[in-house]
């Protein structure tokens, strides 16, 4: 199925959908009925993601594509604070013929309300991709066979978004933040883990453990907790034995699965894996969502969630190794960061790219003053403004003036920008300057125009 026989099924369908999650909402079963609020939601989650119409969510895919923007969609509708655009935060992948596939991550927020530990973070992780679609000969004739990864790792990503609805719920009780990541290109050696920890978090001092959830839907099979026998991890997974869960897991010493949890131990993070373990129906076509056991997971999603919280309101540090001892943590102020040097630039429309606001903004509402055009006068006036931790323009001044003119019209517009999602440096909201080109064109005739050269 190509890109656009996967959109046009999309589109089909959405005349059937209810309206909760927008467009990706499935029709509910009658054995649905009987199922509590968080094993509807992840049946809901686990059947859209495992659906013929991700075909298999191979990394770069079209299907990878969809699945972010239905994670994205859904932590936007539980509330939390996303960090990277709907489409997902991308990179590139060089294969090893040369190629370049694109893939993402999709990041989302919950901030801690302790103001002295906020700036660090728990993040949770689950791999967003699988194995997609493959040919295969059946009885002498090649066959198209999807790899739908029901288990390996939908299981996973639906369990993820209820815990962030669950944490946003209860944010007032997690002292730390919490980041949730659906890492794009995990079969790909863990690329969206890679690139989420060397390209795109730029303080890594403020990680103080990662949850990883991948292949957690068959709790019939067991199920394990792995920490790589971290002596403080473990410490605080004893702890939660003395209280009343539904289910506690095994804690292993031998990795189940290798996953992203390895790319946050190659940097010395605490890290813990919860999963079911492996399966016969791994990896192949035939992990389809009957096999899920939705009555398991949310038992497991109680605990993971105790767990969450405990690492958030751990009253120490977490070490990595026994012998260990963290430099203080760095806090943000209320200085002016620069665009260049946030994690997280600010978006205007959900855009971090300065063009859409110019050309969804500025140019929509520029008006060529006529003293300038009667005079002739055109050029670029650089416009430099601060972006306020509420999304408010202030501090609006030209840096670079063609005409008092074109000056005073550039800093109207720009002024009266509406909100824009703020910037962030280490998780905290900041005050972002930048500066813009506005261009002020005049064509034959004194006929005026603005906009950015093609």
């Amino acid at each position: 199925m190509t890109g656009k026989s996967i959109f046009a099924t999309l589109l089909v369908s959405l005349a059937f959908l209810a309206p909760a999650h927008g467009q990706f909402r499935g029709d509910a079963a009658y054995e649905d009925l009987y199922d509590s609020e968080n094993a509807a939601a992840m049946k809901e989650h686990v059947r859209m993601l495992s659906s013929s119409m991700m075909e298999g969510r191979a990394p770069g895919s079209e299907g990878e594509l969809l699945a972010a923007e239905y994670v994205s969609q859904v932590f936007e509708s539980y509330g939390l604070d996303l960090l990277s655009p709907k489409n997902g935060d991308v990179f590139g992948v060089r294969k090893e013929n040369g190629d370049t596939l694109t893939s993402r991550n999709v990041v989302a927020y919950v901030q801690g309300y302790d103001k002295s530990v906020r700036d660090q973070f728990i993040v949770v992780g689950a791999r967003l991709d699988n194995l997609g679609v493959m040919e295969m000969m059946v009885d002498g004739q090649p066959q198209q066979k999807i790899f739908y990864g029901a288990n390996g790792n939908a299981s996973g990503l639906a369990m993820m978004m209820e815990l962030a609805r669950m944490v946003q719920t209860n944010s007032v009780l997690f002292r730390r933040s919490v980041l949730f990541v659906a890492f794009g290109a995990s079969t790909e050696t863990f690329a969206g883990a890679w690139y989420f920890l060397n390209r795109s978090f730029a303080d890594l001092g403020t990680i103080e453990a990662m949850v990883n959830l991948d292949m957690v839907g068959m709790g019939y099979n067991g199920f394990y907790a792995y920490t790589s026998s971290n002596a403080d991890m473990n410490a605080i997974l004893r702890t939660l034995t003395g209280g009343l869960h539904p289910v506690l897991p095994e804690v292993t010493a031998a990795e189940p699965y290798p996953s992203d949890h390895r790319a946050f131990y190659s940097k010395d993070i605490p890290s813990v894996m919860f999963t079911t373990g492996r399966y016969p129906e791994h990896n192949t076509e035939r992990d389809t969502q009957s096999l899920i056991d939705y009555d398991s997971m949310e038992r497991e999603l109680e605990y993971v969630y105790n767990c969450t919280m405990a690492l958030a309101n751990y009253a120490g540090t977490i070490a990595f190794r026994p012998d260990e001892v963290k430099k203080p943590k760095k806090t943000v102020g209320d200085e002016i960061v620069s665009y260049a040097d946030c994690d997280i630039r600010p978006m205007f429309l959900n855009s971090a790219d300065p063009r859409q606001f110019l050309e969804k903004w500025v140019y929509q509402y520029l008006k060529y003053p006529q003293e300038a055009v009667r005079d002739g006068i055109q050029g670029r006036v650089m416009v430099e403004f601060v972006i306020n931790k509420d999304g408010k323009v202030s501090d609006v001044r030209v840096v670079k003036s063609v005409s008092p003119e074109l000056d005073a019209e550039a800093v109207k517009v720009v002024s009266a920008s509406p909100k824009w999602r703020p910037a962030r440096l280490k998780g905290e909201k900041v005050r972002c300057s930048m500066t813009i080109p506005v261009e002020f064109r005049l064509e034959k005739k004194g006929k005026a125009s603005f906009g950015i050269k093609k």
